[in-house]
């Protein structure tokens, strides 16, 4: 009967250190919500929208770069070889093409800023060139966004 005692004894002292070590979790928690709330109400402290964006552009977080290139893309022959009611969408097409061919890449993305600016003056009359930066990742996708002017 000693050992059952014993047995006993030890599961409950087992039971007893299985609750000192969860107790000390359950105040930190809580702790941490008080000091997430305390930096939610301090305006001061918060970053502001601005600096967000410099630190982490939306989209370019995701990818993992493997190269990343500059292009002047000349889409004059546009104006020439295309009808006028046609030659936004084939300045679209002529900048996805043109990308592929340079990066190697089949999969080209090609970002709204871009399209926009293709597209800001209608459908008769797109830029005669347009800058841009062609971003590939590791499986061999590339997008296209606007260049950084600096």
């Amino acid at each position: 009967m000693s050992e059952t005692s014993e047995s006993k004894e030890e599961n409950i002292v087992e039971a007893e250190e299985e609750e000192i070590e969860e107790a000390p979790t359950e105040e930190t928690s809580t702790e941490e919500t008080t000091s997430t709330e305390e930096e939610a109400e301090s305006p001061a402290e918060t970053v502001p929208a601005a600096a967000e964006t410099e630190a982490a552009p939306e989209g370019e977080e995701e990818i993992e770069v493997v190269e990343e290139k500059v292009y002047t893309i000349p889409l004059r022959h546009v104006h020439v070889v295309t009808p006028r009611g046609k030659r936004a969408p084939r300045s679209v097409r002529d900048v996805r093409d043109y990308v592929s061919r340079h990066m190697k890449s089949d999969e080209v993305a090609i970002s709204n800023e871009i399209n926009s600016e293709l597209w800001a003056r209608g459908i008769n009359k797109p830029p005669r060139k347009i800058t841009v930066r062609a971003v590939k990742d590791k499986e061999g996708k590339v997008i296209v966004y606007p260049a950084k002017t600096t």
